[in-house]
């Protein structure tokens, strides 16, 4: 990597030439992505916004996160999980796991440089990627020039926050599920949870074990499945009944399990989708829970489900059915977005919605050496298998660059060091 700037301003924009991929993201597809390039040989350089990796683990999640899936399906490429690990690690664990991975393979990511855009020069046939610091008082700009440009920011980059009339005018606290991390200091307060996936569940039963009183707002249907059937998980065995059955059996199958495990839901005011779980998950990208007590906990009464909201007052909810709840504090359990259309000025493969139009399994290329990970919806497993097809892609683009001899170093400005 070398670094251009201009001679005579020493504060001014930093001009960087990238003798290989810049990855935008160091979060578990950045790594894996940097680890499978590291053993090819091929430089590269991996730029993130927050000062630490894997900053959604670290910073925006609650602390009693357990990975949903057994860890076989959520290691990376080349590393296994630690043997004495559980079958489903504590995000302690996980952020360890990653760590120690970015050591083992001594990927160094330019820590605290936001992207403010990224765009391809078709005269140059280069990326130039731009960037400010994100700390210290002074503005620190850098551009980034390279041929080839990933984007591993992934699908849950910022949290959704739904427009609801009345909202700003409710005086207790309201806060996104990515800055929750404990019940211990609701304990005796009514808590409306919004949102009811895997994050709106385990947000309420936290909630509960702390003594809080959630109420959980079920707004749209959703499948509730065991975490585990029969001592295995329910992951592994509908990966493992979809080698040999139809995927309507074996959704039809795994709503047999679920009736005779949890039981009818609908009672309780979860009302399942019309399609089946893992058709809905392939069709749609909306992901099944996975119950690892809630549904024991709505049963008991302790956790109440509760249907979509009309407005907010200052201290009260009014919900579409009439009913008016005295509530102390709200917590959005409304989802991810990808920030990409942000700073990615490209329109043909990505989307407005941030995520790639090629439907998966080939939305992981685009045009001019750009690439996507982290955006299949398929959570770890569908970052690593991305991070495997792309990297062996750049490493076959990248011996023809050598073999040609055609290696491409910007002459239009002075060279003062190298990296």
């Amino acid at each position: 990597m070398f670094s251009f700037s201009q001679q005579n301003n020493f504060f001014g924009p930093r001009c960087v030439w990238v003798n290989g991929p810049v990855i935008v993201g160091a979060g578990p597809s950045g790594l894996a992505i940097s680890a499978c390039l590291k053993d090819q040989g091929i430089p590269f350089v991996v730029i993130e916004r927050s000062d630490c990796i894997a900053s959604l683990w670290q910073k925006r999640t609650y602390d009693r996160l357990k990975l949903h899936l057994p860890k076989k399906f959520c290691q990376l490429p080349k590393v296994p999980f630690p043997e004495e690990y559980p079958e489903y690690p504590t995000k302690k664990q996980f952020v360890d796991y990653l760590e120690n991975y970015a050591k083992k393979f001594d990927i160094k990511p330019q820590f605290n440089e936001c992207v403010q855009s990224a765009k391809y020069d078709d005269a140059c046939k280069l990326w130039r990627v731009k960037t400010v610091s994100t700390t210290g008082s002074i503005r620190a700009e850098t551009e980034y020039i390279c041929q080839m440009l990933v984007v591993a920011t992934g699908e849950n980059a910022e949290g959704v926050i739904p427009d609801i009339e009345g909202l700003k005018d409710f005086s207790g606290e309201v806060i996104h599920a990515k800055d929750y991390k404990s019940g211990q200091k609701y304990a005796g307060k009514k808590v409306l949870v919004v949102g009811c996936g895997n994050s709106g569940m385990e947000v309420s039963l936290d909630l509960s074990n702390y003594n809080a009183k959630p109420s959980m707002v079920v707004r749209s249907s959703v499948h509730v499945l065991p975490r585990e059937i029969m001592g295995k998980s329910t992951f592994d065995l509908a990966m493992m009944l979809m080698k040999w059955l139809p995927l309507w059996i074996v959704d039809k199958i795994l709503l047999i399990f679920a009736w005779f495990l949890i039981g009818d839901i609908q009672r309780y005011g979860i009302k399942r989708p019309s399609l089946g779980p893992l058709t809905l998950k392939n069709n749609h990208g909306k992901t099944p829970v996975l119950d690892i007590g809630t549904l024991e906990k709505i049963r008991s009464g302790d956790i109440a489900v509760v249907p979509g909201i009309k407005r907010f007052t200052e201290k009260t909810v009014e919900l579409v059915n009439g009913d008016i709840l005295d509530i102390d504090s709200v917590i959005l359990a409304t989802g991810y977005f990808s920030n990409v259309p942000f700073w990615l000025h490209e329109k043909e493969f990505f989307a407005e919605n941030g995520f790639p139009k090629t439907p998966f399994p080939n939305g992981w290329k685009g045009k001019g050496g750009l690439y996507a990970s982290g955006f299949t919806r398929r959570g770890l497993a569908g970052a690593t298998a991305d991070a495997v097809k792309i990297s062996k892609d750049i490493g076959k683009e990248w011996k023809k660059e050598l073999n040609q001899k055609k290696q491409k170093v910007p002459t239009h400005r002075r060279c003062i060091s190298t990296f």
